[in-house]
């Protein structure tokens, strides 16, 4: 005659229910479940990992656009003061030249 046996057990987080048959063969059946609370986590954690990547390359390219402006806006200034400075320096020389006084 076949005996079947079963246990269940459950920890709250996973299950497991054993069902052993001897009908002259010894089989066993294992069946395990879990909550799907470990995949809910690691979604979470995937998510989280992606937003602070995201943020710092974000900040990145923005940084990087600022120092752009400034080293533009640098050279800027200085080609002003350079023509600034040669237009003075042509008002001086116009200034002492014998023919202009």
């Amino acid at each position: 005659m076949a005996t079947e046996r079963m246990t269940e057990r459950s920890d709250g987080v996973m299950s497991e229910r054993v069902v052993e048959r001897d009908a002259g063969g010894g089989t066993t059946y294992v069946e395990r479940r879990g909550s799907g609370m470990g995949g809910v986590l690691i979604g979470l954690a995937v998510l989280a990992l992606v937003a602070i990547v995201a943020f710092f390359l974000l900040s990145q390219s923005r940084n990087d656009a600022i120092r752009t402006d400034a080293v533009t806006s640098a050279a800027s200034s200085v080609a002003d003061s350079a023509s600034n400075a040669a237009g003075a320096v042509g008002d001086a020389a116009q200034s002492v030249t014998p023919g202009n006084q």
